[in-house]
């Protein structure tokens, strides 16, 4: 995978809009709500850079941040993790 790049500053990472005007957000839990209500369990989690959902990756079985995004059209997310610069873009299916 290559580094994350600041977004449009490299030729394989081009401009992404849906970054324009972003503010931040808060995440609303520490895990993600549906599959704690299940007693299931999450690989890594997301937060939705549009509302501050949290919710597991596509990398956990139930995929409930994949889902916020078919629900609501939110298109970004973003790992919970402090410090993390991991931003991936659901409408142009990519690492933003």
């Amino acid at each position: 995978m290559p580094p994350i790049s600041p977004n449009g500053s490299a030729p394989h990472w081009p401009h992404c809009e849906h970054l324009d005007g972003l503010v931040p957000v808060t995440p609303r839990s520490n895990g993600c709500p549906e599959c704690q209500v299940r007693g299931d369990i999450w690989t890594d989690l997301r937060v939705c850079l549009t509302c501050g959902w949290v919710a597991c990756s596509d990398d956990s079985p139930n995929q409930h941040a994949r889902a916020h995004y078919r629900e609501t059209d939110h298109p970004l997310v973003a790992d919970v993790e402090t410090g993390s610069r991991w931003r991936w873009c659901y409408v142009h299916q990519r690492l933003v």
